[in-house]
């Protein structure tokens, strides 16, 4: 049953993130929504940096599910890249309050470590690409420099995410 509360504060707190106004989201506004108390909130969490690490740990466990999936089933490094960048896409284009969190949009003014965090999830996901590029290159699909080209592949979906989050859908 606390299980289930905590599920729907971080549910309810991803929903609130997929609204295009840029109000910051207090622990009161999410009470309300939820119509509890905020002591209510803090049975379940700490402080609101616990519930953004909540949210942050769902797309972990998102993202990487779906990339240990792709490596695992396609051997193709090429096609690899190509499935990751999708998915990558998809999952802001699915879950637009997520996307928020993924480009620190949402964790401005909250604590420093969770930015940090994100940006241990970037380094991830760019080591991803880069093992998928190297098998690439090993099968002379392509000729890149991996560390060079995924990189850039990051660039570029970091600058989508951007994109998707500015333009308020």
């Amino acid at each position: 049953m606390a299980s289930d509360r905590k599920q729907q504060i971080l549910e309810t707190l991803a929903q609130m993130l997929e609204t295009p106004k840029r109000e910051k989201i207090t622990t009161a506004s999410l009470a309300a929504k939820l119509e509890v108390s905020e002591a209510a909130l803090y049975r379940h969490f700490a402080n609101k940096a616990q519930m953004f690490e909540g949210l942050i740990e769902f797309i972990e466990t998102s993202i990487f599910g779906v990339i240990n999936k792709i490596t695992t089933d396609e051997t193709s490094g090429d096609k690899q890249v190509q499935l990751i960048i999708v998915m990558l896409l998809k999952f802001a284009e699915k879950n637009p309050g997520m996307t928020r969190v993924l480009i620190g949009d949402a964790l401005i003014n909250e604590d420093d470590r969770l930015q940090l965090r994100i940006n241990q999830l970037y380094d991830r996901i760019e080591a991803s690409l880069k093992q998928s590029l190297r098998i690439a290159e090993t099968t002379a699909q392509i000729k890149v420099d991996p560390s060079a080209h995924a990189n850039l592949i990051m660039c570029y979906v970091i600058g989508r995410w951007h994109q998707f989050a500015k333009s308020g859908l």
